[in-house]
């Protein structure tokens, strides 16, 4: 199964306020966290939801790893 694309403009719209879906992207896939108590209301630490993450992310004390305990819902389109 292919997955749907979507642009930064609609993934803005997943931030944990604008829509009840909560969405971060790294490395070109994009991810719902909606089921995570760490990313309540959007927000994980100095993190915000709806965007892009893979720049943050080299600087985070965890491992991309973390990622692996959600479903790629998603591309986002450069």
């Amino acid at each position: 199964m292919e997955l749907k694309q979507y642009t930064k403009q609609q993934l803005a719209l997943r931030n944990g306020q604008d829509k009840v879906e909560i969405w971060v992207a790294w490395e070109g896939n994009i991810y719902d966290v909606t089921k995570s108590r760490l990313w309540k209301n959007g927000k994980h630490y100095e993190h915000w939801a709806g965007q892009d993450l893979t720049e943050e992310l080299k600087d985070a004390p965890h491992t991309i790893r973390v990622f692996e305990k959600f479903d790629i819902i998603g591309k986002l389109i450069k």
